[in-house]
């Protein structure tokens, strides 16, 4: 499905009844990464997987990508679907970036937070350096240099060895990415602020989880954002990296089945 919102058409996934959750991807993905949550997870809640601009099949525009725009790209569409009630917001990575902006943004509309492989803090020097290094790659090569430099740090060790049909999907899902979103992510990623110092003030219950094999973003960065949040809860899923949603979608979804169940208690 499209929805046209402010002259940029968005496209999206929407299934199941109830609570709604809104599935935030990462860079340099699409609304596809979460297939196997939108399979499984379609009886617990209203589940709402949309492309980010530049990404998947919605529009691929020119420009920087900040976080707060992405985030108010997702509470543009949450609204054209007429959704009024408080949203399950889970952000994957770069997700989590736009997460944590929506969250600063419109804590109204937030009814709790879901954490996946993703960080608190902002680029240090070295990474703000490397997301220009990759903006020459993707000028130089297109988004399959992107995927081919990418790949192997997406997935376990074990995922990337033992699951080449998964390696292939993601491939596929890399290379589809515009170059445009990829140009326009790598430099809302490396201007986005540190959201660490706003943790301590997060009042809505927060589930993180993370690849216990993640070669990204280390596990100990997960450990740091739980005690950081009011009664976060922490989840390691094992033989997992970066794309644990895909990686170990049994685990992934059993422990947000949990989670929504708890919301609606």
């Amino acid at each position: 499905m499209r929805k046209q919102i402010g002259g940029l058409n968005l496209a999206f996934e929407d299934r199941g009844t109830g609570l709604p959750l809104l599935f935030i991807h990462g860079y340099p993905l699409s609304r596809r990464i979460w297939d196997p949550q939108l399979e499984g997870l379609a009886d617990v809640a209203r589940l709402i997987a949309l492309d980010l601009r530049g990404h998947g099949d919605s529009d691929a525009v020119p420009g920087h990508y900040s976080m707060d725009l992405l985030a108010d790209d997702c509470k543009d569409l949450l609204e054209a679907l007429g959704l009024t009630s408080p949203v399950v917001l889970c952000g994957l990575s770069m997700g989590g970036y736009v997460t944590f902006a929506f969250y600063r943004k419109y804590p109204e509309m937030v009814a709790a937070l879901i954490l996946a492989a993703t960080r608190s803090g902002e680029d240090s020097p070295e990474g703000k350096a490397n997301r220009d290094k990759a903006a020459d790659l993707a000028r130089k090569g297109g988004p399959s240099a992107i995927a081919e430099s990418m790949l192997p740090k997406m997935l376990s060790p074990k995922s990337y060895e033992e699951k080449p049909e998964l390696v292939h999907r993601v491939w596929e899902i890399m290379e589809g990415t515009s170059p445009e979103g990829i140009l326009g992510d790598l430099m809302g990623m490396k201007s986005r602020p540190d959201s660490t110092p706003g943790l301590k003030k997060i009042e809505k219950l927060t589930l993180i989880l993370h690849g216990s094999d993640d070669q990204l973003i280390p596990p100990s960065e997960a450990m740091a954002m739980s005690g950081a949040i009011p009664g976060a809860r922490l989840t390691l899923l094992p033989d997992a990296g970066h794309l644990l949603n895909m990686e170990q979608p049994q685990l992934f979804n059993g422990a947000v089945r949990e989670f929504i169940r708890e919301l609606q208690i």
